[in-house]
């Protein structure tokens, strides 16, 4: 009797093992946006071998700022929102030239062939060749989330290129020293705690075909999926798990299918492998403003270093906002942006 049921247990795990390489190796369409070109949508191709899809908004008026804007969406995996273009064509009409750019591997830029050459690094020799590009004396940056740390990698190395920089909700610098962060933000910032809304992306994410396309990309730097299905993955996930990057989840900013997904997973994976910017960043005169949304689900320890390391530092939580404050308060979100550039 014993052996039989052995059999029967062995035979059903290897139904399951069969059944599971069925749904791994069999690729799925997911219904979903998918971006693609505006009228405003220009390129570069850059030595580095990246061809960047970017939307530049010249200077209105008769007084043109000497510094460009240059915008650095988060992620890594993210890319440039409609919302972010038409915001930020304010600081076009105080005179600023701004340029809007999707990161490589998101949005309308290329897609890598060889996912290992996805890495921070990467991202931020880009930056440098765009700035090169620009021919600018110096840039002025606006970093979300990831963004925000992309801008610190590139001033570490490039300080006397940078005017000033907006930081809004910045995702934690790079490489990461603050190991378990408590969130242990001062009373008088009155910061709330965000939406923990990740229960149904997490289970959209464990699939047979989501946890193979992973492993394969982590272990072995390989597609099993195109690009096409693995981006669809990932801005399925993202009807989700943005719902957290807002106060109120029925302000969910829409997706607009411009998801990286190999971007995403490999340039996450690079973060350990960076030279620390911290030593090369101390006792600047950089002047920064820090926009924190009031329910930002970014710990507070993450931004305060950026405080601590950036001593000309202006700090703002903006009431009712989440992680995507330009979605909730709009108005604000720009008001003081341009208070900022315009001191």
């Amino acid at each position: 009797m014993k052996k039989i049921i052995k059999k029967i247990v062995l035979y059903m795990l290897l139904a399951l093992l069969i059944l599971f390489i069925f749904f791994a190796c069999s690729p799925k369409v997911y219904n979903v946006p998918y971006i693609k070109p505006r009228t405003t949508t220009k390129y570069w191709q850059l030595p580095t071998g990246s061809k960047i899809a970017y939307t530049y908004l010249p200077a209105k008026g008769d007084s043109v700022k000497p510094y460009p804007v240059i915008y650095l969406h988060g992620g890594p995996g993210g890319y440039v929102y409609s919302k972010n273009i038409e915001l930020l064509s304010n600081l076009a009409d105080d005179g600023y030239n701004v340029y809007l750019y999707d990161q490589i591997g998101c949005g309308l830029s290329n897609r890598l062939e060889n996912i290992k050459e996805y890495t921070a690094e990467r991202h931020r020799q880009d930056l440098e060749a765009i700035v090169k590009e620009l021919n600018a004396v110096k840039v002025i940056l606006i970093g979300q989330s990831w963004g925000g740390a992309l801008a610190t990698l590139y001033t570490a190395d490039n300080a006397e290129k940078v005017d000033r920089i907006i930081f809004t909700n910045p995702g934690g610098i790079m490489p990461q020293i603050i190991k378990e962060p408590k969130n242990n933000f001062p009373d008088s910032l009155q910061l709330k705690a965000p939406s923990d809304l990740s229960a149904k992306s997490n289970k959209k994410a464990l699939t047979a075909r989501g946890i193979s396309v992973a492993i394969w990309a982590n272990l072995f730097g390989k597609k099993l999926a195109s690009d096409y299905e693995a981006d669809g993955y990932l801005t399925d996930l993202a009807t989700e798990f943005t719902k957290a990057l807002v106060c109120d989840s029925t302000k969910t900013l829409k997706e607009e299918g411009g998801a990286g997904y190999y971007c995403n997973i490999r340039t996450n994976r690079s973060f350990g492998k960076l030279t620390d910017p911290r030593s090369k960043l101390r006792n600047n005169t950089i002047p920064i403003l820090l926009l924190k949304g009031q329910c930002d689900n970014i710990e507070w320890e993450y931004n305060e270093e950026y405080l601590n390391i950036f001593k000309n530092n202006q700090l703002i939580v903006i009431p009712n906002a989440g992680h995507q404050i330009f979605v909730e308060q709009p108005e604000r979100y720009v008001e003081e942006i341009r208070k900022f550039l315009n001191q």
